[in-house]
C-alpha cells in the first residue's frame, strides 16, 4: 500500500472567500487562478446556480509543499471547540524568551487581520499562543 503524499484541510464556515483570504494572509498562501474559461473567480461564481454562488473557496501554498485549504459554506454556526486545529509553526527551533518573542510578534501581526488571542501557554521554556480566526476556529501559534 502506498502512502498518501497530498491532502487538503477543509473548513466548514459561513463565508468561504473571506475566511480563505484570512488564511492566505496568515500562511502566505495564494488563491489559485480561476478555472479555464473564466477571467476571475467572480466570473466563475456568477456562472454557478444561485444557491451555489459563494459556497466554496480554496487557497494553497505557492510552493506546492503545504496542504490545500478548502472552505465550504455550511448553514449552522460554530458552537463548540474544534476537534482538529492548525498549528502555525513560527517558533520552531526556538526556546524560552526567544520563542515567546517570535510568537508574540506573529500574534501582533495577526490581530489586525481579525484574529483573536485566547490565551498564552508558557512554562518558561516552551510556549504556545491559542488564537481564533475570524469565524472563531481555534488555532495555535507554535
Amino acid at each position: 500500500m502506498s502512502s498518501i503524499k497530498q491532502f487538503q484541510v477543509t473548513f466548514d464556515c459561513a463565508e468561504p472567500e473571506r475566511l480563505a483570504r484570512f488564511w492566505c494572509e496568515v500562511l502566505g498562501y495564494v488563491v489559485p487562478p480561476p478555472p479555464a474559461g473564466f477571467a476571475t473567480w467572480d466570473d466563475f461564481d456568477r456562472s454557478r446556480s444561485p444557491e451555489d454562488q459563494g459556497s466554496s473557496f480554496a487557497c494553497g501554498d505557492p510552493s506546492g509543499v503545504g496542504p490545500r485549504l478548502f472552505f465550504q459554506r455550511v448553514p449552522e454556526d460554530k458552537v463548540v471547540k474544534n476537534r482538529v486545529h492548525l498549528c502555525v509553526r513560527v517558533g520552531t527551533g526556538l526556546v524560552g524568551e526567544e520563542r515567546l518573542a517570535a510568537l508574540e510578534a506573529e500574534c501582533a501581526r495577526l490581530l489586525p487581520l481579525g484574529a483573536v488571542r485566547v490565551r498564552l501557554l508558557y512554562d518558561g521554556n516552551d510556549s504556545c499562543i491559542v488564537m481564533q480566526d475570524i469565524e472563531g476556529n481555534e488555532f495555535c501559534l507554535d
